[in-house]
């Protein structure tokens, strides 16, 4: 039977029927980059109560999933597997720095602390409040519908599926971490930091990691140069 349905679809392919599957289908692709956001882009998904977020079975939830991309970097797998435990301090309240342990990141080394951004900060602590008693060190931040770990297939197809839906063409999990990066590195000179502190925020363990995120400014470059 499943020679039969490979025949058929490579007859379908041939002719036109049906296009071929993208390698990379909703997931992040290595072979281009995903596209980033502009602010004016990205605030409308999670800033207003009538954002599309909104309109979600768990909004507080989604929002937190989508600001945990987006204003920390994280990839698909570090949401998957944050717990409160990262994200709040002794008293169990959330802190002001997202402690990441390298098990729940990438490699041996991904590990890293996060300041959290402010509108990341408020988000968690509504998310927080609305949990109540049901928040203790181990429960994931976000959540399943059974109250467990999401997976990090689960978390590339929510991104996927919000991106489609916003008809944001190319967008996927990887979008959100992608402009972290690239927003950090153009704005890290401002606060008198390197480059390497924006390495430290990604988790990356090569430098030329990060500059392989890192998008170029042409009118950048063009002031730059008339600077020297």
């Amino acid at each position: 039977m499943a020679t039969w349905t490979r025949r058929i679809r490579r007859f379908l392919l041939k002719n036109g029927v049906v296009s071929p599957p993208h390698p990379c289908a909703g997931k992040y692709c290595k072979t281009s980059k995903p596209p980033r956001f502009t602010n004016s882009e990205q605030e409308p998904i999670y800033e207003s109560n009538d954002t599309y977020l909104q309109t979600m079975r768990y909004p507080v939830r989604d929002r937190v999933m989508f600001l945990l991309s987006i204003k920390a970097g994280l990839r698909a797998k570090e949401i998957a597997l944050l717990t409160w435990s990262m994200v709040t301090d002794a008293e169990g309240q959330v802190a002001e720095v997202l402690a990441l342990p390298n098990a729940a990141s990438k490699g041996w080394g991904g590990g890293r602390m996060i300041p959290l951004n402010l509108t990341l900060h408020t988000a968690l602590v509504a998310l927080h409040q609305r949990q109540g008693d049901e928040v203790y060190p181990e429960r994931p931040v976000v959540y399943s519908e059974r109250g467990g770990h999401l997976t990090a297939s689960s978390v590339t197809k929510w991104f996927f599926h919000l991106y489609r839906d916003l008809g944001m063409t190319g967008c996927s999990s990887h979008s959100g971490r992608r402009t972290f990066i690239t927003q950090a590195a153009r704005k890290v000179s401002e606060v008198g930091g390197s480059v390497r502190d924006v390495q430290q925020l990604a988790g990356h363990a090569s430098l030329q990691t990060t500059q392989r995120y890192i998008d170029g400014d042409t009118e950048a470059k063009r002031k730059l140069v008339q600077l020297i």
